[in-house]
């Protein structure tokens, strides 16, 4: 497998981009295809230029963070993640990693490889830790206004993403809402609901915000406004009680002692809580692999993403969800 990765793409590009790319390169031998500007990245490079795992594809554009998606792609034909989902269209890698505006890493996807048939919204998959496995929160950015059709196939794409790639036996499904009871919630989730309740689905029906992370449910179906809120807040959440717990341990002695007896279990828990373990989301529902980061990615992050990317590639997820997606459709048609 050979992944391609926007090299100008991300708060920290090309430099944090670059370093987790010679990780991957490094720790896993994996073949790697850097795109943008060559300069800039040969410099990120250093003595590394001659490491045969490594290409540098020059493109002379790139997308900022807050330029217009859609705009952005039509007429930055050169950009680095237009060029990088273009080298996946003609069959030179097998992925596209991209820390970049992740609008435009999903309008770039669709224009360079289409949808997979009968999907509408592609959408992005959220790995979160639960007390008992992990746990799929979809959609998480992709769509911010959805029909209730739309939440459906995000759970017929979010199931079979949990069958394939990460191993799971008929998950459970639920549906976001402020309340369990199926007449809860607005139209687009009462509507909704109705379309899980008929399917061949296992969905188990509404679950609060308190539930993501009980692992009680294995796959939780949002829109992808509620779904970045609550991904956000999730990691913000991980991230200032690890600190307000250390600070805590580290005011008396006794704290300290139970902080340096505990330090193996205190760095396994914070590691299950990191979203740099998982490194990004795949974009479901396009015909082709494309791993979208967060902006902020750090060297693990983009390390693990194509990680991700790899595995990915591998699986047969895109031919098991075309199969999913018309047996499921037909099943409530």
């Amino acid at each position: 497998m050979k992944v391609a990765v926007d090299a100008m793409g991300g708060d920290h590009a090309p430099e944090v981009v670059v370093q987790g790319a010679l990780k991957a390169a490094s720790e896993w031998g994996m073949d790697i295809i850097l795109v943008g500007d060559r300069d800039l990245i040969d410099k990120k490079l250093g003595s590394n230029q001659g490491m045969t795992t490594i290409e540098v594809h020059h493109c002379g554009e790139m997308i900022n963070m807050d330029e217009p998606p859609l705009k952005a792609v039509r007429h930055k034909k050169d950009a680095s993640v237009v060029v990088a989902f273009d080298l996946l269209k003609k069959g030179k890698v097998d992925a596209v990693v991209s820390a970049g505006n992740s609008g435009a890493t999903l309008a770039a996807a669709i224009f360079a490889l289409g949808r997979v048939e009968g999907i509408e919204r592609p959408a992005l998959p959220g790995i979160l830790p639960s007390e008992n496995g992990n746990v799929i929160l979809i959609d998480v950015g992709a769509n911010v206004d959805c029909r209730p059709d739309h939440l459906f196939q995000f759970g017929i794409m979010a199931d079979a993403f949990a069958k394939t790639y990460m191993a799971m036996t008929n998950p459970r499904v639920g549906l976001l809402s402020i309340g369990v009871e199926g007449g809860k919630g607005n139209e687009q989730v009462r509507v909704a609901h109705d379309l899980f309740k008929n399917s061949p689905l296992n969905f188990v029906g509404n679950v609060e915000g308190r539930d993501i992370f009980t692992g009680q449910v294995q796959v939780i179906v949002c829109d992808g406004f509620v779904g970045n809120v609550a991904l956000k807040l999730s990691e913000g959440m991980a991230e200032a009680t690890a600190k307000m717990l250390k600070e805590n341990m580290m005011r008396s002695f006794a704290g300290k002692a139970g902080l340096f007896i505990g330090r193996r279990a205190f760095q396994r828990s914070t590691e299950r809580l990191d979203y740099a373990e998982y490194g990004g989301a795949p974009i479901l529902g396009i015909k082709g692999v494309g791993i979208v980061c967060h902006g902020g990615s750090s060297v693990k992050a983009i390390k693990n993403a194509i990680r991700m990317a790899d595995d990915y590639a591998k699986s047969d997820f895109k031919d098991r969800i075309s199969r999913q997606i018309v047996e499921y459709q037909q099943s409530v048609a």
